[in-house]
C-alpha cells in the first residue's frame, strides 16, 4: 500500500470574531502521496487557502484557533511540533508558493538575497555556493537572465517572472511537497500555461508532490490526478480527476462543472442558484441544501456523512447513502 507523505485528519480551524466563530476549515480529511498532484477546488472563501496556511501553521493565532484534528507529516503532527522544528521544516521539506508574489516578496530587498536566505537557513553552504545554487534554480525556472533577476527588485519583474521567482524560492531546497496556493492567479492564459508546464517539468525532475489549490477546474483537469471539492470549510466530494469530470455526484460539483464554458456545449452556462451562506449563520443540515435543486428534507436537518460510492470516490450527500 502507498503511504501518504501528508495526511490531514479531521482538521478544524476556526476564527474567533466579534460576531461569533467562523468555521473556516471544518473536519477536513485527505491524504497526499509522493509524486502526485492533488487538487483542492472550490469558490473563493470556501477555506482552501486557510487549509494551505494551516499545514505549516502560518495563520496568526489569535484569531485562528486549531479546533481539532491533526496535520501528519512523516508521523509527526505539525501543529504540535516545537516551533524550532517547524521552522526547520518550512521551506526545506515543504515549500509554499503564495497566491500573490508581489505581496509575498519584500519590496525593498532584491530577489536573489530573499531566495538565498532559504538556502542559508537550511544548509551550511558558503555564500558563493548559495549564490551559484540560486542562479541555477532561477535558470531552471526559466529566467532568461538569472544574474539580472538575482539583482532585481520585485517591482522590476513582470508578473510571470515574479511567479517564477516565487517557484524558485519554494523549490530551492528540493522539498518533498509543494503547496501551490492559486499559483496562476492574475496571470494571462499564456503565462498560466507556462507556469503549469514549468511545475509539471520540475515535478517530473524532482519527484515532489504538489497540493494545487485553485478555483479553476480547468487547471485541475490539466495537472492533477486526484481532486477534493470544498464548500464552506468541508470536503463534499473526493475522487480521481477523470471520475470527477465524467461522473460528478455532489450537486455542488455538478453545478461547478455546468458553469464551465465548453466547446461542445449547446446551451447557455448554468449558474448555481442562490448565494453562499453567511459563515457566521450557517444553515442547519447540509450547507449547500438552500441552493441545491435535489435537496431532501433530511438534507435540511442533518449534515451528511461521507460515503464511498466506488473505489476512491467519496461524496458527502444523503442522495448516495
Amino acid at each position: 500500500m502507498k503511504t501518504a507523505i501528508l495526511e490531514l485528519k479531521n482538521l478544524a480551524v476556526h476564527f474567533k470574531m466579534e460576531g461569533g466563530i467562523i468555521k473556516a476549515v471544518d473536519g477536513v480529511s485527505l491524504q497526499i502521496y509522493s509524486g502526485e498532484t492533488f487538487g483542492l477546488v472550490g469558490e473563493s472563501g470556501c477555506g482552501k487557502s486557510v487549509t494551505a496556511m494551516s499545514i505549516l501553521k502560518l495563520l496568526p493565532s489569535p484569531p485562528a484557533i486549531l479546533a481539532g484534528g491533526e496535520v501528519i507529516w512523516q508521523q509527526n503532527d505539525l501543529w504540535r511540533l516545537p516551533h524550532a522544528d517547524l521552522i526547520g521544516l518550512r521551506g526545506k521539506e515543504i515549500g509554499l508558493i503564495f497566491q500573490e508574489p508581489m505581496t509575498s516578496f519584500n519590496p525593498v530587498q532584491k530577489i536573489g538575497p530573499q531566495i538565498s536566505e532559504v538556502l542559508a537557513t537550511h544548509t551550511e553552504q558558503t555564500p558563493a555556493e548559495i549564490r551559484d545554487g540560486v542562479l541555477e534554480m532561477l535558470h531552471r525556472v526559466g529566467m532568461n537572465d538569472p544574474c539580472r533577476s538575482f539583482n532585481a527588485y520585485p517591482h522590476e519583474l513582470s508578473g510571470g517572472m515574479r511567479q517564477r521567482a516565487m517557484i524558485a524560492m519554494a523549490l530551492i531546497c528540493r522539498p518533498q511537497l509543494v503547496v501551490a496556493d492559486e499559483p496562476t492567479t492574475a496571470l494571462d492564459v499564456t503565462i498560466q500555461a507556462q507556469i503549469l508546464d514549468l511545475l509539471k517539468e520540475l515535478q517530473s525532475d524532482d519527484g515532489m508532490a504538489i497540493l494545487m489549490i485553485t478555483h479553476n477546474l480547468g487547471i485541475i483537469a490539466e495537472v492533477a490526478q486526484r481532486v477534493a471539492v470544498m464548500y464552506m470549510g468541508k470536503i463534499v466530494e473526493l475522487a480521481s480527476v477523470g471520475e470527477i469530470y465524467k461522473h460528478p455526484l455532489h450537486p455542488y460539483t455538478v453545478g461547478l462543472l455546468n458553469s464551465l464554458p465548453r466547446l461542445d456545449r449547446k446551451h447557455e452556462l448554468q449558474a448555481i442558484p442562490g448565494m453562499v451562506p453567511d459563515a457566521l449563520n450557517l444553515p442547519a443540515g447540509c450547507y449547500f441544501a438552500p441552493r441545491c435543486p435535489r435537496a431532501l428534507d433530511r438534507c435540511r436537518r442533518e449534515y451528511p456523512v461521507a460515503h464511498e460510492v466506488s473505489s476512491g470516490h467519496t461524496v458527502a450527500c444523503w442522495l448516495y447513502e
